[in-house]
């Protein structure tokens, strides 16, 4: 029965919040290795709770209508503007990481609103150009970086104006711990950090085609008859793995033989796309272009957009860690507008 607030209703003979009421739900379906939204380790600051959504529900939706999430739509993913509508962005494979990760989250009774905000917040930190980028910042930054411990930085602080969205623990722990050599808290971690690899392996090896350097027969034999033949044959092989042999169990796993595959499969990615001399051959051109926005930016830090000029003067974060901030934060055709405007000079423009 609804109460006047029309926001409540009567469950076992009390007045529950539809949150609340969502709460009780997840302790009745959910398996008893997954993240309870009631369980939560909290936010670094204390927050009224919403009576409509749970608190991995709120942090999907923050993430989802923050700038940098929108920014990701405009960012490399593996091949620099590529001419063609149909490549992959950095937007459209966290996309296919969070649809993937809830599949497998909604087979095993996990917490599929957690994996969900854990998937659509991993990439947030990445660079303009994809890890050409990354490894641009992390070569010339003497802090280093790192797009995982970025998209943290991201939520904890530069989004709204400093404030940050102030996540849930277990999301981001998620978005931490999601690359390979990361360890998450929960297992909606560790399947996020699994499908991160499944998707990417699989939709690569697709825009890998399409632009001609990769043939399907290019592929091993191995592979291609351990996984299957096709990029869609591929990923539904490794999903239904990563699934049955984590059903029931306290952690997430593959068959050794699958995961060795996949990782056969990585492999051979790195060295025949990833690294391939047709897909990377323009990627020291924007490694040139963002070193040399940083290198500019340090010396001249008060170009950059007031709230970044803010971070350094008014609340004392180290330039360098704040530059690296501001490059990051722009996209693939921002990074070049910005160079252009400091470094190329207007009369060559016309040409």
């Amino acid at each position: 029965m609804k109460s006047e607030k029309g926001n409540e209703s009567r469950v076992w003979g009390e007045t529950m919040t539809i949150r609340e009421e969502t709460e009780a739900l997840e302790y009745q379906i959910l398996s008893p290795y997954a993240a309870h939204s009631a369980d939560s380790r909290g936010r670094a600051r204390d927050e009224e709770k919403c009576d409509l959504r749970t608190d991995f529900q709120r942090d999907r939706d923050r993430i989802i209508h923050c700038k940098a999430f929108r920014r990701l739509k405009h960012k490399t993913q593996v091949f620099l503007s590529p001419r063609g509508d149909h490549y992959r962005t950095r937007l459209t494979h966290t996309l296919e990481v969070s649809q993937i990760s809830r599949t497998v989250a909604r087979a095993l009774r996990l917490n599929e609103d957690l994996v969900d905000a854990i998937a659509l917040g991993h990439d947030l930190g990445h660079t303009p150009y994809g890890h050409a980028g990354e490894r641009a910042l992390n070569e010339i930054c003497p802090l280093g970086f790192s797009h995982n411990q970025q998209s943290v930085r991201i939520v904890d602080l530069l989004e709204k104006s400093g404030e940050g969205l102030n996540l849930t623990w277990e999301v981001r722990d998620g978005i931490l711990n999601h690359p390979t050599s990361g360890h998450p808290g929960t297992l909606e971690g560790m399947i996020v950090r699994y499908c991160d690899k499944i998707a990417y392996i699989n939709h690569d090896i697709d825009d890998a085609e399409r632009a001609g350097i990769l043939k399907e027969e290019d592929i091993p034999q191995k592979y291609r008859d351990s996984i299957g033949p096709t990029p869609r044959v591929r990923l539904d092989a490794l999903i239904h793995d990563l699934i049955a042999q984590s059903r029931g169990k306290d952690r997430i796993t593959m068959s050794p033989g699958m995961e060795e595959d996949m990782q056969g499969l990585r492999s051979f990615m790195f060295d025949h796309v990833y690294r391939n001399s047709v897909a990377k051959g323009e990627e020291y051109k924007a490694v040139s272009m963002l070193q040399s926005l940083y290198r500019y930016y340090i010396e001249h830090e008060d170009k950059m957009s007031g709230e970044y000029v803010s971070l350094i003067r008014d609340r004392g974060e180290e330039r360098e860690r704040v530059v690296c901030d501001y490059i990051a934060g722009m996209t693939d055709q921002y990074a070049c507008w910005v160079f252009n405007e400091l470094f190329v000079p207007g009369s060559w423009k016309e040409f």
